[in-house]
């Protein structure tokens, strides 16, 4: 039986998580010297890119031109995407490992941090994840509604994410 890597019996890797952490593993995967890889990307959205699809503010649509690199990626012979295909409920580990040498988790943060504040939990109160995920069109998030005739609000952070809410609040 030949040694996995080879032309022979390729490396197969399962990456669960197609935003860009995953496919900037993939990149790197497919570009390994001296090892055939071939790499099958799952993602629970019918849609590729994660965050950079659906968490990037609609006035920075420049961050979002790194879909181009991973269109690269996406167009090698030696890798597939399968979307809509949610881990632990469509396909299981055992399922993986028995098609797959290696399984790569790249599914990033999936809950908001709690902040412990008073006054989290009122009425109008939402983590930026939800909101930056209603604005970019999310589908799991269609459905939120947020009041946007308020006169004030409070945001609470100085990172991009909290610097991307106050702008799009602003309009």
């Amino acid at each position: 039986m030949a040694r996995p890597g080879t032309a022979e019996q390729p490396l197969r890797v399962a990456i669960i998580g197609a935003g860009p952490t995953g496919y900037y593993a993939t990149d790197q995967l497919l570009r390994q010297e001296g090892a055939v890889v071939e790499v099958d990307l799952y993602d629970r959205l019918p849609t590729p890119y994660g965050l950079v699809r659906l968490g990037v503010a609609p006035d920075h649509q420049k961050i979002k031109s790194v879909t181009a690199a991973f269109d690269k990626v996406a167009a090698h012979p030696r890798f597939r995407f399968f979307g809509g295909v949610e881990f632990g409920k469509d396909v299981t580990l055992a399922d993986l490992r028995a098609h797959y040498h290696q399984i790569l988790y790249c599914t990033g943060a999936q809950t908001d941090r709690r902040m412990g504040i008073p006054g989290e939990d009122l009425e109008g109160s939402h983590p930026a994840t939800e909101f930056v995920a209603w604005y970019n069109g999310h589908p799991d998030y269609c459905d939120y509604r947020f009041d946007l005739s308020v006169e004030r609000a409070a945001v609470v952070g100085v990172g991009n994410v909290a610097v991307d809410v106050a702008r799009i609040l602003c309009r």
